[in-house]
């Protein structure tokens, strides 16, 4: 079997640069690539991407061996009838690794036709290193590799105003676009780029809110050769994903002329205020897959179908999601009962074996975005912390211990994150270990050893789980709430 070229499959038209996308990751690919594939194929949007990979390690040279090409096979449920599509995504021209060539990177800025600049970094992508200058090669945080390109383009283009870009961040952040666009003017006052540069990011350039949703659980190594066996090349980036898609942006009437989403049939939503939308997933869906991953890990499940159809995992997260975070949010019971027993059809969807180890990544992170604030609304509204998210926030902990009854587990996370929890469970004292990891505003934004009962219920739900482990562990740790 050929492996995957552009000759070979025959997509030989050459793209326009019109795009800059920060991330080479499983979402991306399944995601805004897809999308921007379908406007080139029905809109005649005739964008070309030029893929960045944002950290050392990834995915861009395979991504170049393959001429950018690679296949999406999309699996769901949809009007009650299962369904299968593929897709040759081919709208990505160039990888670019700027740890290996930064000047290459710098160079996309003078790209004439460049338009638009979107990303997907995970939640602590979008942040500020005071340590970064405008001569690194390349940067330690995203946000400064984008202020270095902006002012290359801003310098080549001699401050020309229609020369700015349309930026969408899709990160996993309320405010993605407002926090990105506030950042960037830091690094530009850091590095003395002056008044006319900054004026240029306001007046120039459009920042975008938004969010997204579609499960992607990644390259499907367990059945690789089904995949494989329906392709005719070798494609060694094949990415599966649900079929649902909502792509949520904040913006105007000059955004919809901008890009043609109304010319294809696909769930995207320009709107004024994503708030609500915002709220809802990331509450429920997100909330719930990062409630399961440490739990259900330590537990033994390896993915959230057997999740959620396990009898004792399954419980746990309909729960949690049902009793402890819908009850803190402010839409109708009806209108949550609805989208949370939609998220729990998704999670069981047959085709889509979502691993937990791939949803990993950066959990304290997301814990802090997604579960935290149901906890602490709970805990407010009723007096009393909620049992499930308690718990799950003391799996969180262990998970972080990184082995458990003999087996590694599959951390990842910032090298900082990683050594602080391997110093801090370097004691085998509950109390003192849960006390520290809720003092690290690094994490949580606050010291949570202020919320009550909070340090001694981690420390009870600690010593549990490593005395009984998860299931009995956690049923003795809810009998006391069952009373209250």
């Amino acid at each position: 079997m050929k492996n995957l070229n552009r000759a070979n499959a025959g997509y030989t038209q050459k793209l326009p640069i019109k795009v800059i996308q920060y991330g080479e990751g499983n979402f991306l690919r399944a995601f805004v690539d897809y999308i921007i594939n379908k406007l080139n194929a029905e809109a005649g949007f005739d964008a070309g991407v030029a893929v960045i990979q944002p950290l050392p390690d990834g995915l861009i040279d395979i991504l170049n061996e393959q001429d950018g090409l690679y296949n999406l096979f999309l699996r769901g449920i949809k009007n009650g009838t299962e369904t299968e599509e593929i897709h040759t995504i081919s709208c990505v021209q160039q990888g670019l690794n700027p740890y290996a060539d930064y000047k290459a990177y710098l160079a996309l800025a003078e790209e004439k036709e460049l338009q638009f600049l979107i990303s997907n970094t995970t939640e602590a992508g979008i942040s500020f290193d005071e340590n970064d200058t405008l001569d690194g090669t390349p940067h330690n945080s995203f946000p400064a590799k984008v202020t270095a390109l902006l002012y290359r383009r801003f310098e080549h283009f001699a401050g020309s105003n229609d020369k700015g870009l349309t930026i969408i961040p899709c990160e996993l952040i309320n405010h993605n676009a407002d926090t990105l666009k506030k950042i960037i003017l830091q690094y530009a006052d850091l590095w003395d780029l002056g008044g006319a540069f900054k004026s240029w990011i306001e007046t120039a350039n459009s920042f975008h809110n938004t969010l997204v949703d579609r499960i992607v659980p990644g390259y499907p190594k367990d059945d690789i050769d089904t995949y494989q066996s329906q392709l005719a090349f070798k494609d060694k980036l094949i990415v599966s994903a649900e079929t649902f898609l909502l792509w949520v942006i904040e913006g105007d009437e000059q955004l919809k002329a901008k890009i043609p989403f109304d010319q294809i049939d696909e769930n995207v939503v320009v709107v004024k205020d994503m708030q609500p939308y915002r709220t809802r997933k990331v509450r429920i869906l997100n909330g719930a897959h990062t409630t399961m991953v440490p739990f259900s890990i330590l537990f033994g499940t390896g993915t959230v179908k057997e999740t959620v159809d396990h009898e004792f995992t399954g419980s746990f997260v309909r729960d949690a999601v049902f009793k402890e975070i819908n009850p803190t949010l402010d839409l109708s019971e009806e209108e949550l009962t609805q989208f949370a027993n939609a998220v729990f059809d998704r999670f069981r969807n047959p085709f889509i074996k979502h691993q937990l180890s791939s949803i990993a990544l950066n959990t304290v992170s997301k814990f802090k975005v997604r579960v935290l604030p149901s906890l602490l609304a709970y805990q407010t509204k009723y007096n009393r912390l909620p049992e499930h998210l308690t718990f799950a926030l003391a799996c969180l902990i262990r998970f972080y211990k990184g082995v458990w009854q003999g087996r590694k587990l599959p951390i990842q996370d910032d090298a900082a994150v990683v050594a602080f929890f391997d110093e801090v469970w370097k004691t085998n004292d509950p109390n003192k270990i849960a006390q520290r990891i809720l003092s690290e505003n690094a994490f949580w934004d606050q010291d949570l050893n202020n919320v009550e009962r909070l340090t001694s219920e981690i420390t009870r739900a600690l010593e549990l789980i490593e005395k009984q482990g998860i299931k009995d562990g956690f049923i003795q740790f809810a009998a006391r709430y069952s009373k209250a």
